[in-house]
């Protein structure tokens, strides 16, 4: 975009930052400073408030970017993150929300120990939840990056890396800060705006094309050079078989990665009962829901209006797809039209990206201070506050975060998140299962099944293809490729449920039959529930 085209999008960008700030900013005036304020808000919000925060929390970088992009590179299937990501709300909505907000206090260790207390086991899910948080703000980074490098040119590499440190910034103000009453708000003020700009979107595209749907699929198809073929199974994972395992592998993370992310398991606990957590998973289905579809429509709204060709021009990876369709909708870079249309949906991407990463950060920072501090710290010396070492803690992940953004800069972002869906499944969802379900399960059996899960996704993953022995790879000159796959959950997934069996029946402790008959009543009834 020329110069004076950059304006009002960057306009927005302050407009909203600013908004944003000021709520920040309200909030921490009026807190006491308490654990339960800062990671729970006090447990204050309504169902509603909850399920457009969840709807906020979960509407990432990757469904809006990432996801649209995929469409309009690959049609039929990029549609498989929208199935993945939509369906995995009935996991959640059936085996998690209710039973996790009877059980937890803060964390998903919380669950774990409310059968077993063992110091081994907080480090063990604390350790996992900050390693997919980490790589859950790290896809988030690269969207922003995208999106900027975009605005002042597509190419502008010093643009893309100073918008992921700043956007760094903000997010470690939001949480150390206002903690979660801010971040609920912002989410809260993103998810209206993110709706909002995507109806917008899609009432003008499907103007465009007088409401004929096929006719928009049909230009589509005949845009992407496949033809058929665009609509069809098989352009991104079909062929041999290899790619064929790697969509298992991928729809398996999506599917089960959801009921692990320690950000959405971690807004349960900020409304008052476990009722109120079932309503809210309720009202953010049919929010997600609603925007899923419309992603569909505007993923093969870009392949038919601006054309594949030109989306790779801008980002290999299709990470700017929207932008650039809304671009086009308002009559091109050159027009009034493309310019506020195209700033709108900048400015909704960026705060799209800003409450995600805040929330994903006070999930992680709240995993190192409740989880990992106590149970790692020595007993001697002077204990540092709770509340201290979060702030502390978001300030080392949001460096973290910065730096493997940076680095891997390049990769689409809905690729990105599905790893991190992978790490999840694989670790997190395999502890909390055992925990709910099986009577039998021991502290051994928690930690064997956190590190039987996470160790080989991160491992399979640094030997695949994403990372060496191919052009796409971060690493391309070099060649250490040893697992086909992409995405490991077809593998990971099913190694961290066998550890977690594994650890428990060589156990040489038995298991606490009070302990969860206690937890069940618990889990089932909110008897005893913070």
């Amino acid at each position: 975009m020329s110069g004076h085209h950059q304006t009002p999008a960057l306009l927005l960008f302050g407009v909203f930052v600013a908004i944003t700030l000021a709520i920040t900013t309200w909030v921490s005036r009026d807190r006491h400073g308490s654990a339960e304020e800062f990671y729970a808000g006090g447990r204050l919000f309504s169902p509603m408030e909850n399920g457009f925060a969840i709807a906020g929390d979960y509407m990432s970088a990757a469904s809006f970017l990432g996801v649209t992009g995929l469409i309009a590179l690959f049609g039929y299937d990029g549609i498989l993150y929208v199935v993945g990501f939509l369906v995995a709300w009935l996991v959640v909505l059936f085996f998690v929300a209710e039973l996790v907000r009877n059980c937890g206090r803060f964390t998903l260790a919380d669950v774990v120990a409310a059968r077993m207390s063992e110091r081994r086991v907080r480090i063990a899910v604390g350790s996992s939840s900050v390693t997919v948080s980490v790589l859950y703000l790290v896809a988030q980074m690269v969207g922003a990056g995208s999106l900027v490098a975009l605005l002042f040119g597509g190419t502008s590499t010093a643009a893309r890396a100073w918008t992921v440190v700043v956007v760094g910034a903000l997010m470690v103000i939001y949480v150390a800060l206002g903690g979660m009453r801010a971040t609920t708000w912002i989410q809260i003020v993103k998810a209206v705006l993110l709706l909002g700009g995507t109806v917008a979107l899609t009432v003008a595209l499907l103007l465009r094309f007088h409401g004929d749907v096929d006719a928009l699929l049909r230009t589509a198809a005949e845009r992407s050079g496949h033809g058929d073929a665009f609509l069809a199974p098989g352009l991104k994972y079909g062929g041999d078989w290899t790619a064929r395992i790697d969509f298992v592998s991928l729809g398996l993370a999506l599917l089960l990665g959801t009921a692990g992310l320690p950000h959405i398991l971690s807004r349960f606990y900020t409304v008052p009962t476990a009722r109120a957590a079932r309503r809210s998973v309720v009202w953010s289905v049919g929010l997600i829901g609603g925007f899923y579809l419309m992603t569909i429509v505007l993923g093969f709204g870009a392949a038919a209006v601006v054309g594949p060709d030109a989306v790779r021009a801008s980002n290999e990876a299709g990470n700017t797809a929207v932008p650039l369709l809304a671009q086009r909708l308002g009559g091109g870079a050159d027009t009034t039209g493309g310019t506020v249309l195209f700033a709108m949906v900048a400015a909704i991407a960026f705060a799209t990206i800003l409450a995600v990463v805040a929330g994903i950060t006070l999930a992680a920072s709240a995993a190192v201070a409740h989880d990992l501090y106590p149970s790692l710290r020595r007993r001697s010396g002077k204990a540092r506050s709770e509340v201290a070492v979060a702030r502390a803690a978001a300030v080392g992940i949001g460096v973290l975060a910065i730096a493997l953004g940076l680095l891997v800069r390049d990769l689409n972002v809905a690729f990105l998140v599905g790893l991190a869906f992978a790490v999840s499944a694989s670790a997190n969802l395999p502890v909390l299962m055992y925990t709910l379900f099986w009577r039998g399960f021991t502290a051994r059996g928690a930690a064997w099944a956190v590190y039987g899960g996470l160790v080989p996704a991160l491992a399979l993953v640094l030997l695949s293809p994403v990372v060496s022995g191919s052009p796409g790879s971060l690493f391309p000159a070099v060649d250490f490729q040893y697992f086909p796959l992409q995405n490991p959950g077809l593998v990971s997934i099913p190694l961290g449920f066998l550890a977690g069996w594994l650890g428990t029946v060589t156990s040489p402790e038995a298991p606490d039959e009070a302990k969860y008959a206690e937890t069940e009543v618990r889990s089932l009834t909110g008897a005893g529930a913070v």
